[in-house]
């Protein structure tokens, strides 16, 4: 039988690294809202009887091919003035969903550990708080282990409910506003938390194209959470935010964003928002931790085969005569543990040619 030699690993000979691959994820709004319409009755989305979040998805839901992008739901703070109104719908499940979303998110705070506010800064002082809010809690299907900071971005309109991307004043360019985490690139512009790192979603400002960004702050984004929170400033100023066809009983032509909060179920007013979403981009991550082991074959060793074939009539096969140095060749390379176990196996594209005359270091790396 075969002898099986053993090149044991030293602390040189083993090294760990990281790569982080990225990948573009663009979302368009007509696949969000308007495509998939049968019966009035849009086919990709769907809603459940608890009626605290709808589920947004590519193709029509009850087919095969759908792929779940992300879920919408709203929720203000029991501090919010919107908070005790008059005539108020699903108040408890809008308040309890802000709740969880920060106390998973950002944990609590205080003698009474209340749930922490969300916040227009990084500075977690509990000032210039987000107490009304919508929630885009994207797929992890499509954000991988995180969105890259610096690359989100979200295009809504701001125009009336029956045009939300154009309206008379905004002719040319449209009624639209983009929210990015413009600052939040490199690992700049963020802060660290419960629920992971989070960067804020500026305003752009100029046309399209130019990229400038600045005041006011309208949302955050966590990115390992791959959560986008918005803030409903974001839609001050617009009377018709929501249409009064999905009140359950008669209303108003049309609702501004904090009477929708109020008035709307959580379903209609999340309706009323993908309505205004023309445009989601982002690139996710994915975290590929390796090992790389150093095989190291030195020149004095594994300069002979152990397959029977390599020997005919007691005669080297690859030695014309007897003074001809030997020749092996290296083809595959096999990692074993501490108790002489298999435990994987490297193939080299072609045979590796192997004397005394030369020392080889084959690097063998395993991805997890």
């Amino acid at each position: 039988m075969a002898v099986i030699s053993y090149e044991p690993f030293g602390p040189a000979d083993v090294t760990t690294t990281k790569t982080l691959l990225h990948e573009s994820i663009p979302m368009t709004g007509t696949i969000i809202s308007g495509t998939y319409i049968e019966n009035s009755t849009e086919t990709n989305i769907k809603n459940y009887t608890h009626g605290m979040f709808q589920s947004v998805y590519d193709y029509p839901y009850l087919s095969s091919s759908a792929n779940h992008i992300f879920d919408l739901t709203i929720g203000y703070n029991k501090s919010s003035p919107l908070s005790g109104s008059a005539n108020v719908q699903q108040e408890s499940k809008k308040i309890n969903l802000y709740n969880q979303f920060s106390q998973v998110l950002l944990g609590f705070t205080g003698s009474a550990n209340d749930a922490r506010p969300f916040e227009l800064d990084l500075l977690l002082d509990q000032t210039g708080s987000m107490k009304e809010c919508f929630f885009v809690n994207l797929s992890r299907l499509l954000t991988k282990d995180e969105i890259k900071p610096g690359s989100f971005s979200i295009t809504l309109g701001t125009g009336s409910w029956a045009a939300p991307f154009h309206s008379a004043e905004a002719s040319t360019t449209g009624s639209v506003i983009v929210l990015a985490d413009a600052s939040a690139s490199a690992n700049r512009g963020t802060q660290n938390t419960k629920g992971g790192n989070y960067g804020l979603l500026y305003k752009r400002y100029g046309p399209a194209g130019t990229h400038v960004y600045g005041s006011p702050v309208q949302g955050v984004v966590f990115y390992q959470a791959g959560i986008a929170i918005i803030s409903t400033a974001s839609f001050a100023g617009i009377d018709q935010f929501n249409s009064a066809s999905i009140l359950s009983g008669t209303g108003p032509t049309a609702l501004t964003v904090g009477k929708s909060f109020v008035s709307a179920t959580i379903s209609g007013t999340c309706d009323a928002l993908r309505k205004r979403i023309q445009n989601i981009s982002f690139n996710n991550t994915v975290e590929i931790n390796s090992a790389i082991y150093f095989c190291r074959v030195p020149h004095n060793k594994y300069n002979y085969s152990t397959n029977p074939t390599y020997i005919s009539a007691s005669q080297i096969r690859v030695k014309n005569v007897a003074t001809d140095p030997p020749v092996s060749y290296i083809t595959c390379i096999g990692l074993y543990s501490s108790n002489n176990e298999l435990l994987a196996t490297a193939k080299l594209s072609e045979p590796l040619k192997k004397g005394p005359t030369n020392d080889i270091t084959l690097r063998v790396r395993l991805d997890y």
